[in-house]
């Protein structure tokens, strides 16, 4: 484990690889799971806010599914979440490309300069996965078939999940706090490289 903060992070965010392969895995996390993508309080009222602009990113059938359950939904569990489409397929806010890859509306219009909102943190952050407890927060990497060729292509490159989340780990707890993680880290592994030599 691995004390930052007040997050506890777990040492496979260190020692795994991981960068996303669109290619091989066609967006399936916007898809798979039992529920849309975890929302944070403050998300709920941004993606409110922003929803008359992101609708023209999304299909038809995901305007249906936000028009019937809202911008936000609270989930079995009590967690607020995106809404999905049908019976917990694909997240309202995902669409498909021209090469039947998933993406993610919200951050379409974001890249398109429309919106300052990339997309919710918890899709930012995977494979990462917060989990808020009195006092600090948890950060868990969370394995899944669907991801094994971001697996294999972050072990062909080298990256490990704490690299290849930077922009959403620096987003999420700051740049400061993620320099600090860094160094715990490599300090940690030059340590390790002292007793083994």
């Amino acid at each position: 484990m691995i004390l930052v903060g007040n997050a506890v992070i777990s040492d496979d965010i260190k020692d795994q690889f991981f960068v996303c392969d669109l290619e091989k895995c066609k967006g399936a996390c916007c898809v798979e799971g039992d529920a849309g993508a975890p929302l944070e309080d403050e998300e709920t009222q941004i993606i409110e806010e922003i929803y008359p602009i992101v609708k023209d990113y999304i299909t038809q059938d995901g305007r249906d599914a936000i028009a019937k359950q809202g911008t936000w939904v609270v989930d079995k569990d009590g967690d607020k979440g995106t809404p999905t489409i049908g019976d917990n397929r694909e997240c309202a806010y995902a669409l498909y490309d021209e090469k039947g890859v998933l993406k993610c509306g919200i951050e379409q219009a974001y890249l398109d300069g429309k919106i300052a909102y990339k997309k919710p943190i918890s899709c930012h952050l995977y494979p990462i996965r917060v989990k808020k407890y009195d006092g600090f927060e948890a950060l868990n990497y969370d394995r899944w078939d669907i991801c094994s060729a971001a697996c294999v292509l972050g072990t062909q490159l080298g990256v490990p999940v704490y690299k290849f989340l930077k922009d959403a780990l620096i987003r999420k707890f700051g740049a400061d706090w993620y320099d600090e993680l860094v160094a715990e880290i490599e300090d940690g592994q030059s340590k390790e490289e002292i007793k083994l030599g």
